[in-house]
């Protein structure tokens, strides 16, 4: 069943991320500011309002769901939405939603993963920016390594293929992608690495002062230097989102590329992104948003809150508008990632 959902660009729009919360257990430097101050309850979708609406979203043709954060683990309660969530997977021709994911820091993962199977979730991707414990403090402001290390191999152990996402950090982490790869490789994840993105004020790192025009490394210049040491083959793998896979030949592995600065997206782009409040973002890197909250809670029935989707839809932009210059005083995007949904 071909989507209902095609944008003015002649976009097939078939994937959903939706942030379950705002809230996070982590401070990552290029995701938040150190003293954030979170929504308050009141101001967030209701699991089963969540849940009523990715059903509509399938509905008119969305076939993959991932949920975030925020930490989606945080969120009380929030292994009913997997489940009700799970009852929806399909498998063979007929439409509906085909994979059910979730994108997590990790640190309640070990907790949670054996119930994610059991949902029906297969993948996981896990945040994971440096081995060494110390700059993992620095970089999440206080978290633990052995922590998340120690859910990922439970997670393995469940059944979920796990990869990990790094964000690629200059004169924080550049130094050790190679051997992160080849850790990697060593446990037979596939991984992932991203450039930092110019959303929201997230303040100065620690005592370095670093800001993300100072940690911005774009990732062309990290691809050539894997080279010195991998081959890396393109691949046509693609698990539906932006990343860019190439074959490691010598672990069997895979690496992907998020580049939303040195080479964007956009023309292949088949998602939008639903807030834990209720804001559908049809671009992650624009303001525009539609407001379903209000929608949901005016009592619109199936009918009305499908039309209200593909309306957004109509809205959705050619691409965004990420830029990293020193020249400006402020992000590109004025809320952090953590609001939208990782």
């Amino acid at each position: 069943m071909a989507s209902a959902m095609i944008d003015p660009f002649g976009r097939s729009i078939t994937y959903l991320r939706v942030s379950v919360t705002d809230r996070c257990d982590l401070r990552c430097v290029y995701c938040m500011t150190e003293d954030m101050t979170f929504l308050p309850r009141p101001a967030l979708l209701s699991l089963e309002e969540l849940d009523r609406l990715c059903g509509a979203f399938i509905r008119l043709g969305v076939t993959r769901i991932r949920i975030t954060g925020g930490e989606p683990l945080v969120r009380r309660g929030v292994a009913t939405l997997f489940r009700s969530l799970g009852e929806r997977l399909v498998a063979g021709p007929q439409g509906g939603l085909r994979e059910l994911t979730v994108t997590t820091n990790g640190t309640q993962l070990a907790r949670h993963a054996e119930a994610l199977h059991q949902a029906g979730v297969r993948r996981v991707n896990v945040s994971l920016d440096t081995l060494d414990p110390k700059k993992f403090s620095a970089i999440t402001r206080g978290g633990s390594l052995d922590r998340v290390l120690h859910a990922i191999f439970v997670a393995r152990d469940a059944g979920l293929a796990v990869r990990i996402n790094a964000v690629a950090l200059r004169g924080v982490n550049e130094d050790e992608l190679d051997a992160l790869l080849a850790w990697c490789g060593g446990h037979r994840f596939d991984l992932c690495l991203i450039e930092t993105m110019p959303m929201g004020d997230t303040g100065p790192m620690g005592e370095t002062g670093a800001d993300r025009t100072d940690l911005y490394l774009p990732l062309s210049l990290v691809r050539a230097r894997l080279r010195r040491r991998w081959t890396l083959t393109g691949s046509g793998y693609s698990t539906g989102g932006p990343a860019r896979y190439f074959d490691v030949a010598e672990t069997g592995t895979r690496i992907g590329f998020i580049t939303p600065m040195t080479h964007n997206f956009c023309e292949g782009c088949n998602r939008v992104r639903l807030t834990c409040t209720g804001q559908l973002f049809m671009c992650l890197g624009r303001d525009d948003s539609a407001d379903f909250r209000s929608v949901l809670r005016a009592g619109a029935d199936d009918a009305a809150l499908e039309a209200a989707i593909l309306a957004a839809i109509a809205r959705k932009p050619k691409g965004h508008d990420f830029v990293i210059d020193r020249r400006r005083d402020a992000p590109a995007v004025a809320r952090h990632m953590s609001v939208t949904g990782g």
